[in-house]
Formats: C-alpha cells, sequence, structure tokens
C-alpha cells in the first residue's frame, strides 16, 4: 500500500515539474521577466567588467564536495557560475581561474572550461591549468588555494561551494589583497565564518539561485520562481497548522 505521505510527496514533485515548465515556456517569451534585486549580483557584475576592462584575473573556488557527494547540489552549482563567468570574461587578458578540493570535481571544472570556450569558437584559448585541484584535504585544499589570491593578479574571488570553516582564510587573503569577494555555501559552519569575512555572502538558498542572476538559461530563472511560490506555500500551511491548532480542529 502506498501511504498518505507518499501520495503527497508525488503530488508536491509534479505540480512543481508542471510550473518549471510553465515558466520556463513564458521566460523564453519574455527573457526580461525579472528577479528580485540581490546586491551581491549586481556588485559582481560591476566587479567582472572592471576585471576584464583592466586586465586583472577571476577566481572561482568551487569547494571539496564531490559529484557523487550528498553536498554535490552545492559544486554544480558553481560549475554553473564558472560556465557563465568564463563566457562573459573570455575576451579578458587574464582568464577566470577555478580551484577545486576533490579530484572529479577539478577534472569537471576543466570540461567546463573546455566546453564554454568551444561554444564560444575560442577553444585555442583553453588551457587545462585553470582547473586546479589545490589538495585533497580542506585545509590543505585551502592552504593551496592561499596563493592564487596574491600570485596570479585576482580581483575578484567567488566563492561558490561546500567548504569548513577553513574558507576564512582564504577570505582573508582576498580581503588583504583588496580583492572582491563574494561567498556562498550550503555549509552553516561556512555561512557563519563567510557572514564576517566576505564582502558579499550568500545566506541560504540564495545559493542556489546563483545561475539564475547569473542569466545561465532560463530553466534556472524558471526554477527561482518554483522556489518562491513553493516557499509561499510552506508559509500558508505552517500558519493554517497554527490556527487550526489552536482552535482543536487539529
Amino acid at each position: 500500500m502506498i501511504s498518505s505521505l507518499t501520495v503527497i510527496a508525488l503530488i508536491i514533485i509534479l505540480f512543481s515539474a508542471g510550473l518549471l515548465l510553465f515558466f520556463s515556456l513564458q521566460l523564453k517569451r519574455r527573457p526580461r521577466w525579472g528577479l528580485r534585486p540581490l546586491t551581491a549580483f549586481s556588485a559582481l557584475s560591476r566587479a567582472i567588467g572592471l576585471s576584464v576592462e583592466e586586465g586583472t584575473r577571476l577566481h572561482l573556488t568551487l569547494g571539496n564536495a564531490g559529484i557523487t557527494q550528498p553536498h554535490s547540489a552545492s559544486a554544480l552549482v558553481g560549475l554553473q557560475a564558472l560556465g557563465r563567468i568564463t563566457a562573459v570574461s573570455s575576451i579578458s587578458d587574464r582568464p577566470p581561474l577555478a580551484t577545486s578540493g576533490e579530484g572529479s570535481l577539478a577534472l569537471l571544472s576543466q570540461s567546463t572550461l573546455r566546453a564554454t570556450y568551444r561554444l564560444n569558437n575560442a577553444l585555442d584559448l583553453y588551457d587545462p591549468n585553470r582547473g586546479r585541484l589545490t589538495g585533497v584535504t580542506p585545509l590543505s585544499y585551502i592552504a593551496g588555494a592561499i596563493p592564487i589570491a596574491y600570485d596570479e593578479d585576482v580581483s575578484t574571488h567567488l566563492m561558490i561551494g561546500h567548504y569548513g570553516p577553513e574558507i576564512g582564510l582564504l577570505c582573508e587573503a582576498a580581503t588583504r589583497n583588496n580583492a572582491f569577494t563574494l561567498a556562498a555555501s550550503d555549509s552553516l559552519d561556512a555561512q557563519a565564518v563567510l557572514f564576517a569575512a566576505a564582502q558579499h555572502p550568500l545566506i541560504g538558498e540564495e545559493l542556489f539561485a546563483a545561475p539564475a542572476y547569473l542569466q545561465t538559461g532560463s530553466a534556472h530563472l524558471a526554477s527561482v520562481r518554483v522556489q518562491d511560490i513553493l516557499r509561499w506555500g510552506v508559509i500558508v500551511a505552517l500558519i493554517l497548522s497554527a490556527l487550526l491548532g489552536g482552535l482543536g480542529w487539529l
């Protein structure tokens, strides 16, 4: 027998899939259907433009969660951001760098860079050394990434992925070098550190909205709208359950 909870879960999944399809089609017709403004991404757009103009480098660090691990969703968000940032900064004299702390993630970062350059008819600019594995443990990963902040003429750091509190060391190095920092993580420990250390921290589900704000495609914009609808659904359900419980009907 199928339990009632399973039925409810299936209904929510089908409802979400339907909304995602609907909004994807709508956004293809109305691509300027905007999102609520986030200061961090407005500042990032300016930082990317300045980086290209000044000939400095962007550095995106993807965390240490492998693609088969429970925290892989944050790694996938980082890879989406890497592709978009590489595309918009491909004309720069100093192409962006990607660092990671897990082998499969480093290979995927190289694959993302290669695919982006190929789509932009600039495959000759691809260099696998720009997708680097800087360490296989949390501390060695950060220790390997810190010299990039000083030695690679980096003006913009994006930290999107799964980290521990050691990510604060990289933020400190970036701050000492007067670099722009935008950071997001699915780890509560890392979020606490980044809130204090990064110039523009993203909190909670804002991490998963990053591809939409970076304009990687209509599907990502649609997913943000579906998230907002589901969030309001949860809020309404909580309020109703509290009211009905207070009236003794639950």
